[in-house]
């Protein structure tokens, strides 16, 4: 499976933090698609098995109704289980020649990189695009350190699969990522944390157009 850096322009990342349970959760994917979000990921650190697996099922259909690439973080087994588009992995997770191995052809895999020698290698192993960051000092993983502009537009001249920023992503400095190279961002609180999801999501896939590379 291919993907085009502009399906990746404004790529949701979840975050039960900010909603009460799981409808709460599914009403604001639900909202962030609405408002222009075609790649979502749905992120869980601190559920059993059972329950995430419960929660991606519900979630892998919502994504299939509204047309849009439905990602698991980490979770290869999950992602394979629930017909997800694909899965997400860090670099301290399953390599991506190997979740390559278990998904098959046909399912996307996406890999977290910070460095050159890092995007090169998974694009190697069959990764479909990278996340890089930290772009920003971020609340959500508070020991991802940022990297500099250099080496994100290193790593997009680089590789020649799309390329995607994230970590304390806001509209307020998502303009600064400008001139890098990037297909668009993942975004975590500045949708999922914002009182009015889908308008926050139109406003940040506004902004995302103009920082996205030609």
């Amino acid at each position: 499976m291919k993907i085009e850096g502009r399906q990746m322009r404004l790529y949701a990342v979840t975050d039960r933090a900010w909603a009460a349970d799981e409808d709460a959760l599914m009403a604001q994917i639900e909202a962030a698609i609405d408002g222009g979000a075609a790649m979502v990921q749905l992120r869980e650190k601190h559920l059993d098995e059972d329950a995430f697996l419960k929660e991606a099922e519900r979630f892998v259909a919502l994504c299939r109704r509204r047309g849009v690439i439905s990602i698991i973080n980490d979770n290869v087994e999950i992602a394979a289980r629930t017909g997800a588009g694909g899965v997400h992995v860090g670099q301290q997770d399953l390599e991506a020649g190997r979740v390559r191995e278990l998904l098959g052809p046909d399912k996307l895999i996406g890999v977290s990189a910070h460095s050159v020698e890092e995007a090169l290698r998974a694009q190697a192993a069959g990764a479909n695009y990278l996340g890089t960051g930290a772009a920003f000092v971020t609340g959500t993983k508070t020991d991802a350190k940022p990297i500099s502009r250099e080496t994100i537009r290193a790593i997009t001249a680089a590789v020649d699969i799309p390329v995607v920023a994230i970590g304390g992503i806001t509209r307020d400095n998502i303009l600064e990522l400008k001139g890098c190279g990037l297909d668009g961002v993942a975004v975590v609180s500045a949708l999922f944390a914002q009182p009015d999801v889908k308008a926050a999501a139109a406003e940040m896939l506004t902004l995302a157009e103009e920082i996205a590379a030609e």
